[in-house]
């Protein structure tokens, strides 16, 4: 049975595991065939900005990877607007492209999903 499962991204990309982890755990719902979106909220807009550079913290830049998730039917980005305006980024800013909602539009996609995970 499939089930809609949506990853909440609040966590800056570098830092703590919590980015990668929620690349992980899409992937692998992918794999089993749900039904899969991901939401990038406060400073999880920034796991999407386009020109990181990492070289200085000796970590790899994996926002690239977001642009290959469209390769495994992964194809529901939604970016809060009012996240992005608050860090005075455009959905121009970003590696990939995304929906951009307001919080009340992705409040109720929230609640349309059977399982949300926050990271």
């Amino acid at each position: 049975m499939t089930k809609k499962f949506m990853l909440v991204n609040r966590k800056a990309p570098y830092g703590s595991i919590y980015a990668l982890e929620s690349l992980e755990v899409v992937l692998i719902a992918a794999a089993f065939e749900q039904d899969v979106s991901l939401a990038f909220v406060d400073d999880g807009v920034y796991q999407l900005k386009k020109g990181m550079q990492t070289k200085a913290i000796a970590t790899k830049n994996f926002s690239p990877t977001y642009r290959a998730l469209e390769d495994y039917d992964i194809d529901k980005l939604y970016v809060e607007a009012e996240s992005l305006a608050a860090r005075g980024l455009t959905a121009e800013d970003l590696v990939t492209e995304v929906k951009v909602v307001d919080a009340r539009a992705l409040d109720e996609l929230m609640e349309q999903q059977d399982v949300v995970l926050s990271f």
